[in-house]
C-alpha cells in the first residue's frame, strides 16, 4: 500500500464496511490490472544494503525521483517515504527494510504494464546509477542478516516491528528481508468476486512455484525454493493463509468483512499520529470499545488501512490482490499479471480453472500451499504434480489472453508476456533451482554472484 489514508468519515455499522468493498464492483469494460513490485537496493562496490539517510541513501533516491517525475512526496513526519502520481494513480513506496516498491497505476492492457515497468526501471537507474546503487529482484535478500538490514523511518513499521515477534517467528523476516510482485484485478459482481477468489486461492501455490526465486539467506542455501512463501506460514497466522471460509456456502462480501473484523489491527491514524492498537480487533473499535484506544470511534480510513494490513495469499479490497509470487527479473514482473489476467478475465477460462480445483478440500489446498515452498514443481495434489498443474495454468491463461485480443501497435496480443514463465515450466526447474545449480557449480558457493546476474 503506497500510503495510509486519513478519511475521518465515521463508520457506524458493519453494513457500511460491506458497502465499501461492494463499491469495487465494475462492468467488464472497466476492468483494469495493477502491478506492484519490490526490489532490494544495494551498493555495487560491495553488495551492501542501502540505508535511508546519507548522500547515497534511499532518501536521496526518492528526492531525485521527485525532481525527475514531478510526483507528490509522501511524508512521515519530516521524512519522505514515497511519491504519488496524483494524475495516473501510481505510487512509489518503501517496505520496512528499504525494499523499493512501485505500485503501478490501474491499466487497461499488459502492453501498458510492460511500458510502465520499463519506464520505472529506466527512471530509477537514472537516479541510482550515479550513486553507485543497483537493484536486485529476488524473493528474499540473499546475503544480509536482520541486523545488517536497514530500517526505514515509517511509523506504522515501528508498531508492526514490536508486534510481529509476539505472533510468529518469521514476521520480521517478512517485513525486512522479502520482496514480492503482486497483481491486482477487478470483479463484476459479488458472485464474480467469489469465483475469482476461489480460483486464485486454489491456484496461488502453483503461481508460487512458477515464480519461486528465494533460495538464499545470509549467503547460504536456506533449504527452500521460495523461502519468502515459507516465511508467511509463521508470520502472523491470524492474518495470513488460504482463507478456507472462502470456499464455504454463503461466501460473499459480508463473510469477508466478518473475517476482517476479527483480524487483529496494527494501528489507527489520527492526523499525523499513529496510535498503536496492535492485537485488538476492529470489531471492538466499531463498538467504541477498543481497549488500546479508549473513546475512539472507527472512521473510514481505519477500515481502509486495516484491510490493507491483512495478508492472505489472495486479499480482497475493492479488487483482488494476488500475493503468492517472489520478485524476479523484469520479464517475470509482467508475466505475473499476464498469468492472472489470462486466468480470471475470460469467463470460459475462469470456469475451466474452477472445474479443475473445485473438488479439492481445504486440507488438500493447505498441504499444497505448505509443500510448494520446498518442493516447487514436485509438490503433488491428487496425483498431479505442480509442474503438470503449471502447464495447465499457462495453457488456460494463454487461451484467456488470446481471446482478450488486446493488440499492441505491431499487432501482437498479450500472450507473449507469458513466454518467460512458459520457459521455466517447460524446463521443469524453478528459477530458484537454476540459481542453486549456479551456486553449487560455477559460483563455487559465493552468493555475491547473484548481485551481478540478477540485478536490474
Amino acid at each position: 500500500m503506497a500510503r495510509d489514508t486519513v478519511d475521518l468519515t465515521p463508520i457506524e455499522s458493519r453494513d457500511e464496511l460491506v458497502a465499501w468493498i461492494e463499491k469495487g464492483v465494475k462492468p467488464k469494460d472497466r476492468f483494469r490490472v495493477g502491478t506492484e513490485h519490490e526490489k532490494f537496493g544495494f551498493y555495487r562496490k560491495d553488495n551492501s544494503p542501502v540505508p535511508y539517510e546519507g548522500p547515497r541513501g534511499i532518501r536521496a533516491i526518492l528526492e531525485g525521483m521527485e525532481g525527475l517525475l514531478g510526483w507528490e512526496p509522501i511524508l512521515d513526519g519530516e521524512n519522505i517515504i514515497g511519491l504519488a502520481d496524483v494524475t495516473g494513480g501510481g505510487a512509489i513506496s518503501l517496505e520496512p527494510g528499504g525494499q523499493f516498491e512501485l505500485s503501478g497505476a490501474p491499466l487497461e492492457t499488459l502492453h501498458q504494464t510492460c511500458m510502465e515497468a520499463h519506464a520505472h526501471f529506466a527512471q530509477v537507474r537514472e537516479i541510482a546509477d550515479p550513486l553507485g546503487i543497483g537493484f536486485l529482484g529476488l524473493g528474499m535478500s540473499p546475503k544480509w542478516t536482520r541486523a545488517e538490514t536497514p530500517v526505514m523511518p515509517k511509523s506504522r513499521y515501528q508498531i508492526m516491528t514490536r508486534y510481529m515477534p509476539k505472533v510468529g517467528s518469521l514476521g520480521l523476516d517478512m517485513m525486512y528481508r522479502t520482496s514480492t510482485v503482486q497483481a491486482n484485478l477487478d470483479f463484476a459482481s459479488e458472485a464474480d468476486m467469489v469465483k475469482k477468489l476461489r480460483v486464485s486461492l486454489a491456484w496461488q501455490p502453483v503461481a508460487t512455484a512458477i515464480f519461486a526465486n528465494s533460495p538464499f539467506t545470509e549467503g547460504k542455501l536456506n533449504g527452500y525454493l521460495s523461502f519468502r512463501s515459507a516465511v508467511w506460514t509463521d508470520t502472523d497466522n491470524d492474518r495470513a493463509g488460504m482463507l478456507p471460509f472462502a470456499f464455504e456456502d454463503g461466501m460473499g462480501f459480508e463473510r469477508y468483512v466478518d473475517y476482517a473484523l476479527d483480524v487483529p489491527m496494527y494501528f489507527i491514524k489520527r492526523g499525523d499520529t499513529y496510535i498503536d492498537v496492535a492485537g485488538s480487533s476492529f470489531r471492538d473499535l466499531l463498538a467504541g470499545k477498543n481497549p488500546a484506544a479508549p473513546g475512539e470511534r472507527a472512521v473510514l480510513s481505519d477500515w481502509v488501512n486495516h484491510v490493507g494490513t491483512i495478508f492472505p495469499e489472495v486479499r480482497l479490497k475493492r479488487y483482488l490482490e494476488m500475493r503468492g509470487a517472489d520478485s524476479g527479473p523484469l520479464s517475470r514482473i509482467v508475466a505475473l499479471p499476464a498469468l492472472f489476467v489470462g486466468l480470471l478475465y475470460d469467463d470460459g477460462v475462469l470456469d475451466a480453472a474452477f472445474d479443475l480445483v473445485k473438488d479439492w478440500t481445504a486440507e488438500e489446498r493447505q498441504k499444497l500451499r505448505d509443500d510448494v515452498p520446498k518442493l516447487g514443481f514436485k509438490a503433488e495434489i491428487r496425483g498431479l504434480t505442480v509442474g503438470e498443474l503449471a502447464r495447465e495454468m499457462l495453457t488456460l491463461a494463454r487461451t484467456g489472453l488470446r481471446r482478450r485480443d488486446r493488440l499492441d501497435m505491431n499487432g501482437c496480443d498479450e500472450t507473449r508476456y507469458l513466454d518467460p514463465i512458459q520457459a521455466i515450466v517447460d524446463d521443469g526447474r524453478t528459477a530458484a533451482e537454476a540459481l542453486i545449480e549456479k551456486y553449487l557449480g560455477p559460483w563455487q558457493g559465493q552468493v555475491d554472484r547473484v548481485f551481478e546476474e540478477q540485478a536490474y
